[in-house]
């Protein structure tokens, strides 16, 4: 059995509307923010709680928006952050959106 592959968009082809629109969702900037601490992550540790199709769609969206590389390994599917190819397509943005949530998080944290 072939390992399974995921179409990836090249870094010309990553567009700034679809990757603000991947970061708009609460739940996929939390995934983010996680991928930004830790490097790459198996796709279950970013939302246990999740069901497989919530993960799957929302990893999906990421994905295709090239704010992320996933490959197969066994079973697990591994995600990182195209961090180099977002920044030389958009410099500064995800680290000024990921600081933003930083700032907003730490706003409405009642236990900072």
């Amino acid at each position: 059995m072939s390992p399974r592959t995921y179409h990836h968009p090249d870094t010309d082809e990553i567009a700034i509307p679809r990757v603000l629109f991947a970061l708009s969702e609460p739940l996929r900037l939390a995934m983010v923010r996680v991928l930004a601490a830790q490097g790459e992550t198996d796709s279950l540790e970013l939302g246990p709680d999740l069901p497989r199709s919530t993960l799957t769609h929302h990893t999906s969206l990421l994905r295709e928006s090239g704010v992320v590389h996933v490959r197969a390994q066994g079973r697990k599917c591994l995600i990182s952050l195209r961090t180099e190819d977002l920044e030389s397509r958009f410099p500064g943005l995800l680290g000024a959106v990921l600081d933003g949530y930083e700032r907003t998080t730490d706003l409405t944290d009642p236990h900072p």
